[in-house]
């Protein structure tokens, strides 16, 4: 998979098919996470938790913090004990 950042999201292509993104709007330091999808048949293979992951990197490189308005991005920082450092405090 490939991962391609522009315009306030993360898109995921296999090949030149977007299959996934994550969005954000960023506000100052914070980028509030407000959209994943991953398209139905990479469903249960882990691939929305790598867009999160790649949303926290992104985070950590800028040095700003994350507001997971996303239920399932919240749900996967809040499971994952090394995302937790970029939520917002």
């Amino acid at each position: 998979m490939d991962f391609q950042h522009q315009d306030n999201r993360i898109a995921m292509f296999d090949g030149s098919e977007e299959v996934g993104f994550v969005s954000y709007v960023e506000n100052g330091d914070v980028l509030t996470v407000d959209h994943t999808e991953v398209a139905p048949q990479l469903s249960g293979q882990g691939m929305g938790k790598e867009l999160v992951g790649k949303m926290v990197e992104h985070a950590r490189n800028e040095g700003k913090s994350i507001d997971p308005q996303c239920p399932y991005a919240k749900k996967v920082i809040d499971d994952t004990k090394e995302f937790q450092d970029v939520l917002v405090k």
